[in-house]
């Protein structure tokens, strides 16, 4: 798997985004999405995503479960971010983890969301070995919020 790793969204899966999307910035959240805000790296003008906030032992994460998406790039561009529900907006400053440090958080992940991101993870879900989470992260960027 190549740390390029992208996947377009289309079909039902914009429109799903898009309803998800309207829903965080009226306040409600399914299941921990938030809609992320960050500054185009080209543009500097706010792009949104809606995303979905992970909690492992305390501490919260950002995964991308499409790979090196545009929010991704932007956010590793800007330093800083911010997740947004309803009114509430909270400023943040992630960090990436390294490879090594991402299989606990995919099996997390994959757990909590498998029934809507599965189809992105290439047949590998929660039961995988460590092995198999190691194999595919270069390909999922994780950052700690």
């Amino acid at each position: 798997m190549t740390t390029t790793r992208y996947v377009a969204p289309e079909g039902t899966s914009t429109f799903f985004n898009d309803l998800v999307g309207h829903l965080a910035r009226l306040g409600v959240s399914i299941l921990g999405t938030r809609l992320l805000a960050v500054r185009g790296r080209k543009s500097g003008q706010w792009r949104t995503n809606p995303v979905n906030l992970l909690t492992v032992d305390g501490v919260r994460y950002l995964v991308a479960p499409r790979g090196h998406t545009q929010w991704v790039r932007n956010l590793r561009a800007a330093g800083t971010g911010e997740l947004r529900l309803g009114r509430r907006v909270e400023v943040f400053t992630p960090t990436e983890l390294a490879d090594a440090d991402k299989a606990p958080i995919l099996r997390a992940y994959l757990k909590r969301w498998k029934f809507e991101v599965g189809v992105f993870f290439d047949g590998v879900d929660h039961t995988a070995t460590d092995a198999e989470l190691l194999a595919i992260a270069p390909g999922y960027p994780v950052f700690r919020v």
